[in-house]
């Protein structure tokens, strides 16, 4: 094997040890010491195996670490997005570009579902994956009865 550089989302920090995934491939990376990241940091670093065997990976260079939040926010959707919500069938899935960076997404859900829907969102591996990917920092979720904004900010 031989190193990799990517965007990885640290999906379990401990003071030895971390797990990183890679946010392009999905790949696992357990590494052998904790070089200051924390849960749910994204890092962009060029990792490599440890010989003899290879099993488990060390940060050979640390470009940049930062910690990503997820939170809902009281604000309900914008009225933009609601617009969007409204020409939507159930089930849909819509994203914009944000203006600078990120990106905005919609979801129409039955109105009964709303709270289930954004509770998977928040607790969703994915979410943190595609923000890391994204190359924001946190990511806001809005929602009202039928609708749900995924907000991918800087």
């Amino acid at each position: 094997m031989t190193e990799k550089t990517s965007t990885f989302l640290v999906t379990h920090a401990e003071e030895e040890s971390a797990v990183l995934k890679d946010v392009h491939d999905g790949q696992v990376h357990t590494l052998s010491t904790n070089p200051g990241v924390e849960t749910d940091d994204a890092v962009e670093a060029t990792v490599a195996p440890e010989p003899p065997m290879e099993v488990t990976w060390e940060v050979v260079e640390l470009d940049e670490r930062r910690p990503l939040t997820v939170h809902e926010s009281d604000e309900p959707p914008t009225s933009h997005e609601r617009e969007v919500a409204a020409e939507q069938d159930v089930g849909d899935l819509e994203r914009t570009e944000r203006a600078g960076i990120g990106e905005i997404h919609v979801l129409s859900v039955p109105p009964e579902e709303t709270g289930d829907a954004v509770a998977d969102v928040l607790n969703d591996e994915g979410t943190l994956a595609r923000a890391a990917r994204l190359g924001v920092n946190r990511v806001e979720i809005r929602s009202e009865d039928g609708t749900v904004s995924v907000r991918y900010l800087p």
